[in-house]
Formats: structure tokens, C-alpha cells, sequence
């Protein structure tokens, strides 16, 4: 197969419109998740908002991955973790254009909720984390919205592999 064919078929595949609802339910994702740590950012910076026993709002600032996992001060660290993360995206948002419809939806919501966070780490050096679930003492990792839809996610596309290996 020629060069120009073959880019050509390829064009065409990204270009189906199951990947352009994909890419559309991406980007909702990703606004939505901004729009929330916008909210927070500009309104909650310096306060916490009781909203009831088990829920609060509180801003802090996760230099590492999800749920403050491998937090560093290492600014080297910290951009290897912020690469690796783009090349998984990058990897994600490819098998995603090759994917199926059901496949598709899944790894847009993970893909919309990464590219949240990864925004934040690229042009604030961290991700604004605000929810803070809590039950008497005991504090639930600080997570934002982003970090829901990947949970989602991760949580969906599991449970269809478990269902495909009952088959």
C-alpha cells in the first residue's frame, strides 16, 4: 500500500462520525471539569464550604497523579510523571479513533477527565483537587470532577472486560 493511500484511509477513519461525537463528548468533558475548578479557583480559593457531614469544598493543589499519588518536589519528577501522562492520552485517544462505538464512549470519558488535569498540570504546574469527601475523621483523597469521569471510566471499561471473559 501506497503512502498517500494509506494516509488517506486514515484521514477518512478519524474523520467518521462516531469520532466526531467522540471528540464532542471529549471536549464537553473537558469544559465541564474547567468550568468546575474555575469556579472553585475563583470563588473558594481561601475557604472552605461546608456543604453537609460527608461533603466539603476545599481547594488544594495535587502536584502528583490522581488522588495525590507520587507527589513531588522534584520539578524532573514531576515532568516525566506530566509526559508520560500525555503519551498515555496520546495512546488512548488512538486506539480510541479505532475503536467501536461502546469502546469509543468509554475512552472519551477517560480521555475528557485526563485531559482535564493535564491541562492544569501544563499550565498551572498542578491540579486543582476540591472535593473532599469525609465521614467523622476519616478524609476520602481530595479529587475534582476530571477525576470522576477517569474513576467512570476505568470503573466501565472494566466491567466490560469482566462481562467479555464470562462470555
Amino acid at each position: 500500500m501506497n503512502l498517500n493511500k494509506y494516509l488517506k484511509e486514515r484521514k477518512n477513519s478519524i474523520l467518521k462520525v462516531d469520532n466526531i461525537y467522540s471528540l464532542i463528548f471529549i471536549l464537553l468533558i473537558f469544559l465541564l471539569d474547567r468550568f468546575s475548578k474555575v469556579q472553585i479557583i475563583n470563588n473558594y480559593n481561601d475557604k472552605i464550604l461546608f456543604i453537609n457531614n460527608f461533603i466539603n469544598l476545599d481547594l488544594i493543589w495535587n502536584t502528583g497523579i490522581g488522588f495525590g499519588l507520587l507527589k513531588s518536589d522534584s520539578s524532573i519528577i514531576y515532568n516525566i510523571i506530566s509526559s508520560l501522562i500525555g503519551i498515555v492520552i496520546s495512546i488512548l485517544f488512538y486506539i480510541s479513533i479505532n475503536s467501536q462505538k461502546i469502546e469509543k464512549f468509554i475512552y472519551s470519558i477517560i480521555i475528557g477527565g485526563a485531559l482535564g488535569n493535564f491541562y492544569d498540570r501544563v499550565f498551572f504546574s498542578a491540579v486543582p483537587d476540591f472535593i473532599d469527601l469525609h465521614y467523622g475523621n476519616f478524609h476520602w483523597f481530595t479529587f475534582n470532577l476530571a477525576d470522576i469521569f477517569i474513576t467512570i471510566g476505568i470503573i466501565i471499561f472494566l466491567l466490560k472486560g469482566l462481562k467479555i471473559q464470562n462470555k
